[in-house]
């Protein structure tokens, strides 16, 4: 894939890019109109009005922040205007009628999941009820599905290949589900559907990639199929996938969040960005030429971080597939799209702690990328402010302590720089104003969520939340959880903003999807945190009694991080509450039928093996040659000493006498692996191998 430059795409037969610009001119008058008059206000409120160097700093940081927070209050308020008067007119599901979109023919479409140490069972029982979901459409023919993995380590990715060929042959999927591995890793997970598109991209007119949480119903599917022929103009189309299957106290909360508040904020942000929004990376559909011909990402050439692969691919497709005249939009009204969140807030940080670095990256294409359109380099910076902010928000409270002390421990400066002889400054405090502004802030933060209550009673939508009466307490118990994480989240992501200006090197990983946290591990991860806001909160009370108040609310979230980042993690309180009918959400309710199965598929029982995947695939006969078929004969001269090597070690002394890289080179070539099969059966009873062979007899008596 290169970037060929800007082409003709078709020309769009909706004129939107005037509606969008008033809509973003509203927005933008809005925002910097409060901002201006909330700078207003704390430039009076500070002692000396702006005129020291530390009130000027302050007032920056305030300005910045308290900007970014209008931007999501406003995209919140055009969402709930717009669903007062019944949805946004320029979407994409209002321009068809129903029957036409119906009588669309579908085109050849690729359902790739990238999939990279995911659990195995767990994954592809997502994928089978994909496949059977759309199996039920009866345009399955259509579509054909891909695993992509880069997994590295051998027990991971053979067993992927077995499981893979199980699911094929339980199926009847032959021909229509595929599996490739990639031998060598390179740029992540765009990298690794980069590598699919130039084997296979030319026989798909789309591709729908989904993440290995995610769930997409046959019905919308099709649909997104259905709307890329009907707008040829469009060359992403993203969907608003909605958080489920939460279990832990953690994962409830979010998937109740993110399905109650996600209306209003995602009508709002997609009537703003319209054809020019941005792609999340999954449970998207994606016109494959044109992708192929601009999407390409070339390697970054700044210094530390702003160099080598670009991490946070899909901000950077959408920008360029807009920069070639394609279109991106999306579509909230596409329902059936879903995705699972973490299931702790350790693992939630983890996942951030990518994020942030791939994000910061955006930095430097926001400034040196050429021909981008503006609402793609605002997305960048939406971005990047999604951790940037916190750092900043830190920076304003060490500011502000500061300050405070600066007023407590320091005699009063009368004649600061241009205040001389006769001319003083008073030092002034109002205090009515700092109580406004700190109003004015809780209102941006808080408001959005009391319109999605209005809304849901509007809409007479709250029984799919348990009704109006469960539906405020969860309300009231999201509200103080997030009060609770936000000095978590802040202090955590301006660790990873730190770390990746440095550019410190970064674990790549799978994600938890079960486990919870313990005791221990929460003190390692929240000791630091808790003794920094032990240690702010005390000197609050040694400066000013009303300065230690005001430092409560963040100071305590970090003295509880222990407790509040285990008990979240605890499925125990969060299935407590979903049998008490809390924190509902409607697919809980009433659950489609690729929800039922796939909880279904991932509950069934696996037979418990005592041997593992690279075990198996030596001494198993079905096995050997299931993995003997997919692998290739990479043997020359020399490298065929070395896996000779490699072989008679694993035979003398067990797998675990080589490394992962050197097991995968032997176990990835036709001629080792059948080597192994044979010299493994002829090994004495009392070795390694004969004890093995011990249990897979055992296995198949039983």
């Amino acid at each position: 894939m290169t970037d060929a430059g800007t082409a003709s795409a078709p020309r769009s037969r909706v004129r939107w890019r005037g509606v969008a610009a008033v809509r973003r001119t509203l927005l933008a008058c809005f925002v910097f109109g409060q901002t201006l008059v909330a700078c207003y206000y704390l430039l009076w409120v500070l002692p000396y009005h702006g005129e020291t160097w530390l009130e000027l700093a302050i007032l920056g940081l305030f300005a910045v922040l308290y900007a970014w927070i209008a931007v999501g209050f406003w995209v919140a308020v055009f969402g709930f205007v717009l669903r007062l008067f019944g949805g946004d007119r320029y979407s994409l599901l209002r321009r068809h009628n129903e029957d036409r979109i119906e009588a669309t023919p579908l085109a050849r479409t690729a359902i790739v999941m990238p999939v990279y140490h995911e659990p195995v069972h767990w994954t592809l029982s997502g994928l089978k009820a994909v496949y059977r979901d759309l199996e039920r459409t009866g345009r399955l023919e259509h579509f054909d599905f891909f695993i992509l993995s880069d997994s590295r380590h051998p027990d991971v990715w053979l067993e992927e290949q077995g499981a893979w060929h199980r699911l094929v042959t339980e199926l009847g999927a032959e021909g229509r589900l595929f599996y490739r591995r990639r031998p060598v890793n390179l740029n992540y997970k765009s990298g690794n559907v980069a590598d699919f598109l130039r084997r296979w991209g030319r026989r798909y007119e789309y591709m729908v990639v989904l993440d290995a949480d995610s769930l997409v119903s046959g019905d919308t599917l099709v649909r997104m199929v259905q709307l890329m022929e009907l707008e040829p103009q469009i060359g992403i189309l993203q969907t608003n996938p909605g958080i489920i299957n939460g279990r832990s106290l953690f994962a409830r909360l979010q998937q109740f969040a993110n399905r109650f508040y996600s209306r209003l904020f995602a009508t709002g942000l997609a009537a703003v960005q319209m054809g020019d929004a941005a792609f999340w990376g999954h449970n998207a559909i994606i016109r494959v030429e044109p992708f192929m011909r601009h999407c390409g990402l070339p390697k970054l050439r700044g210094p530390g971080i702003f160099g080598g692969p670009i991490m946070s691919h899909d901000f950077v497709e959408a920008a360029f597939i807009g920069r070639a005249g394609y279109e991106v939009w999306l579509e909230p009204g596409l329902d059936g799209s879903f995705e699972e969140s973490p299931p702790t807030l350790t693992d939630e940080l983890m996942r951030d702690n990518r994020w942030a670095k791939g994000n910061l990256q955006h930095l430097w294409l926001l400034l040196t990328a050429p021909r981008l359109r503006l609402a793609h380099r605002m997305a960048f910076l939406n971005g990047i402010m999604a951790y940037l902010a916190s750092p900043l928000w830190l920076l304003f409270l060490i500011c502000t302590t500061a300050e405070a002390a600066r007023m407590t421990l320091a005699p009063i400066d009368y004649f600061p720089e241009g205040h001389q002889g006769l001319f003083p400054l008073w030092p002034e405090w109002r205090p009515e104003w700092a109580l406004a502004l700190a109003l004015s802030t809780a209102v941006l933060l808080f408001l959005p969520k009391v319109l999605a209550l209005v809304d849901a009673v509007i809409h007479r939508s709250t029984s799919g939340f348990g009704g109006v009466w469960r539906l405020v307490p969860g309300l009231v118990l999201e509200i103080a959880v997030s009060i609770l994480l936000a000095p978590l989240r802040m202090l955590a992501h301006s660790r990873f903003v730190l770390a990746a200006f440095f550019n410190l090197s970064l674990k790549w990983a799978g994600q938890n999807r079960t486990d919870e946290t313990t005791w221990s591990e929460a003190l390692r991860s929240q000791l630091p945190g808790m003794i920094i806001g032990a240690g702010w909160s005390a000197f609050a009370w040694f400066l000013d009694r009303l300065f230690f108040y005001w430092s409560l609310p963040v100071a305590l979230p970090l003295i509880l991080a222990v407790p509040t980042s285990v008990l979240l993690s605890r499925v125990a309180i969060g299935e407590w509450l979903r049998f008490r009918g809390l924190l509902l959400v409607p697919e809980e309710r009433a659950p489609l039928p690729i929800l039922v199965d796939a909880q279904a598929f991932r509950a069934a029982p696996m037979p418990v093996s005592r041997l593992t995947p690279v075990e198996r695939a030596i001494l198993s006969p079905v096995a050997n040659r299931l993995h003997g078929s997919l692998a290739r004969d990479h043997r020359t001269a020399t490298r065929g000493r070395l896996l000779d090597a490699a072989v008679a070690t694993c035979l003398r002394e067990g797998p675990g006498a080589l490394s992962a890289l050197a097991l995968s080179q032997i176990l990835q070539d036709q001629r080792s692996l059948a080597e192994l099969h044979r010299q493994a059966w002829r090994a004495l009873p009392s070795s390694y191998w004969g004890r093995c062979i011990r249990r897979l007899g055992q296995e198949d008596d039983a």
